[in-house]
């Protein structure tokens, strides 16, 4: 009873941070989930089916406050799936010390994006890009990312914000939507491996839910330039502990 107890809390907690940073949940969860236990391995596919969870009912709360813009990321979506179905041939390859490395290296990637000054373009026309180079980027996102129990959106807000000048608070939301597609693929992926644990990963995500509406809501309370400082916390974090883990351990 008491692990359903810490389960629940630990879902709605992903949820919030989730839906304040426009992230699937993995970046905390997958720690999270390691420190009370669980092998890597089956830490991502617990995250996988959390993320699902949360990324499509975030996504409908931000469509319905008008930070969406679907067609903006949809090339980048459907990218992230066709990559994220390769997920379980990368997490049955490498080990699990393999893949806690590679997700140090997306963290740390995603801090030194949020050190350099990223300007909240306002009304700042959105550049485009061509569709087919929107593809592959979402593509390479999806492959990687899910197989490290993350959506992707830890790279892609940076690099919509940065690159495209996408407001914040907009490419938070896409980077949620992103996850939708990565998600789904990734969970389809990995049941085939046999990499999820049904169970605890639904308990979680319906508990994340919860913690999804808080988080939006305070998202679009908080000003850009404290969110950024936000993240960047968050991001130094989960840093930390992996380079504890990896290197102090």
């Amino acid at each position: 009873m008491a692990e359903i107890v810490e389960l629940i809390f630990l879902g709605m907690g992903v949820g919030a941070l989730s839906g304040f940073f426009g992230i699937g949940g993995g970046t905390i969860l997958v720690p999270a989930l390691l420190f009370i236990g669980y092998d890597m391995k089956m830490a991502v596919g617990i995250s996988v089916l959390q993320m699902v969870f949360s990324s499509i009912y975030g996504s409908y709360l931000n469509l319905k406050k008008g930070t969406l813009d679907i067609k903006m990321v949809l090339m980048i979506g459907l990218g992230g799936f066709a990559g994220a179905l390769t997920s379980n041939l990368i997490v049955s390859a490498l080990s699990s010390t393999t893949l806690e490395w590679i997700f140090l290296g997306f963290v740390l990637f995603a801090m030194a994006r949020m050190f350099m000054h990223t300007a909240n373009h306002g009304e700042t026309e959105v550049k485009s890009a061509h569709p087919v180079i929107l593809f592959a980027i979402g593509m390479v996102l999806g492959a990687f990312s899910i197989s490290i129990g993350v959506g992707g959106s830890i790279l892609l807000v940076p690099i919509l914000a940065g690159f495209l000048h996408v407001p914040l608070k907009n490419a938070i939301s896409a980077g949620l939507f992103f996850v939708v597609f990565s998600s789904v693929s990734g969970l389809i992926s990995l049941s085939v491996g046999g990499h999820i644990d049904y169970v605890h990963g639904i308990l979680i995500g319906v508990a994340s839910m919860v913690g999804v509406f808080g988080g939006i809501w305070l998202k679009h309370v908080v000003p850009v330039v404290h969110h950024k400082r936000f993240l960047m916390v968050f991001y130094l974090i989960v840093s930390s502990y992996f380079v504890y883990r990896l290197v102090v351990v």
